[in-house]
């Protein structure tokens, strides 16, 4: 099998909820040869209102002080697997698994760990059903004392152990501390699981199963049926990711684009559908100027004013020194010749307002400095914007047609992205504006 493609499939949680999704993607495993290994997730969502389990493991260890409660959570866990097992009707128990994790939960091991023992459990019953070797992520995933991935040295033991084992389970999200305990990525981080995997063994691609057909466009609770993307760059799905787009975890990009593996997003529930395909670079395929279209709310501008401030050397990095020394991160920084805003996340500037204004006033001695709240951020991401004429005057049209202000406007370097700020208010109608403007140049 020297020669053999390679993959590396991940499934959510949504994929790996009850034993009638166990059985599709027992389907979809044993279809395809070239899937070697695989990563799970936690048991998501059944149905609405249903409580995903990791979930129920935070509530657990939440209530460890109250036996009766504990007690009744903790059944409750047990039953949600072990009626999988038994639907599945696998010869298989987690008794010794489920007296372990009742003992350290009893006993305060740790939130992470807690977090933890759904992809644990779930990959243990995958790996017996599907007859392939389990891999503790706890033995294989490392991060550094400061809490930071190890990626070179989890590459390297992964990498070694894959060689033993022609197909196995790998339990997502979760890795080991330099003291030995449980430390989780942040939540959907089985995505980066996966994609350290494929990273690892090697992968010729990394398919991430879940529960919609692809990427789309954009918000479908936002704009009716919206398309799918067929194809699209590392760097596009990056900017989209980060303004909101949440099929994949943003840091699932990251061990994948190191050797130039792609990403195929599939749907568990509908495997014929080609999904969308995540590749380093995509040709200019004449498709039109737009890939996708992304956006949140809750961003503040601070509005900067001040006579010659572009004669003043060092203005700029005195104003985001304080940010810095806030632990606040910036967003934008559109500017003018007497103006500076910035644009920052309203949540990481509330607990220090004041404090911010005051030491702005006091560094760089402002004519005017005002907050405002109730700002949304959309991107507009195409790698064919670049060389297309009047993209960005037809987005500002759209939206001016749709009666929405533009507060801000700003285009990175590598022009395949735009960014607009408008008010929370027009921002859904905003985004319909545009979708509807580019529809069918998409």
């Amino acid at each position: 099998m020297e020669n053999a493609l390679i993959k590396t499939a991940k499934f959510g949680g949504s994929s790996l909820a009850d034993a009638g999704q166990f059985r599709k993607v027992r389907d979809i495993v044993t279809s395809d040869q070239t899937v070697r290994y695989v990563v799970a997730s936690a048991p998501g969502k059944r149905f609405a209102g249903d409580v995903k389990v990791t979930d129920m493991f935070y509530e657990c260890y939440g209530c460890s002080y109250d036996n009766l409660k504990f007690g009744e959570l903790f059944g409750k866990i047990k039953n949600r697997f072990n009626s999988i097992i038994e639907e599945l009707g696998i010869d298989y128990s987690l008794e010794k698994e489920y007296e372990e994790i009742e003992d350290s939960l009893r006993h305060s091991t740790g939130r992470d760990y807690s977090a933890s023992r759904g992809e644990y459990l779930n990959g243990k019953i995958l790996a017996a059903y599907l007859g392939f070797d389990f891999i503790d992520a706890f033995d294989m995933v490392f991060f550094r004392e400061d809490g930071s991935f190890d990626s070179e040295k989890t590459n390297a033991v992964l990498s070694e152990r894959l060689k033993n084992s022609v197909r196995a389970v790998i339990p997502g999200f979760y890795g080991s501390m330099p003291n030995g305990t449980v430390k989780t990525f942040s939540r959907g981080g089985s995505d980066v699981t996966g994609s350290i995997v494929a990273r690892a063994s090697q992968s010729d691609i990394y398919e991430n199963w879940t529960d919609v057909s692809g990427f789309l466009v954009a918000d479908p609770r936002i704009v009716d049926n919206p398309k799918t993307i067929r194809a699209i760059t590392y760097r596009e799905l990056r900017e989209l990711s980060y303004m909101g787009a949440s099929v994949l975890h943003e840091e699932a990009i990251f061990p994948v684009r190191t050797c130039g593996i792609p990403i195929n997003i599939r749907n568990t529930n509908t495997p014929d559908e080609p999904g969308t395909m995540i590749m380093p670079s995509c040709p200019a395929d004449g498709n039109g100027e737009i890939t996708g279209i992304a956006g949140k709310k809750g961003f503040s501008v601070i509005n900067i004013e001040k006579d010659l401030m572009n004669m003043q050397h060092g203005f700029g990095r005195k104003v985001l020194s304080v940010l810095e020394n806030s632990g606040i991160n910036y967003e934008h920084l559109p500017s003018g010749i007497d103006t500076m805003s910035v644009i920052v996340n309203t949540e990481d500037i509330a607990p220090y307002r004041n404090m911010v204004m005051n030491n702005i006033c006091t560094t760089v001695e402002p004519d005017s400095i005002s907050i405002e709240d109730g700002i949304a951020l959309i991107a507009i991401v195409g790698r064919n914007m670049a060389r297309a004429k009047g993209t960005a005057a037809r987005i500002l049209r759209a939206v001016a047609d749709a009666d929405v202000n533009v507060r801000m406007i700003d285009q990175g370097s590598d022009e395949i992205n735009i960014i607009l700020g408008v008010d929370e208010n027009d921002f859904e109608r905003a985004i319909r504006a545009i979708y509807a403007k580019f529809e069918e140049r998409i």
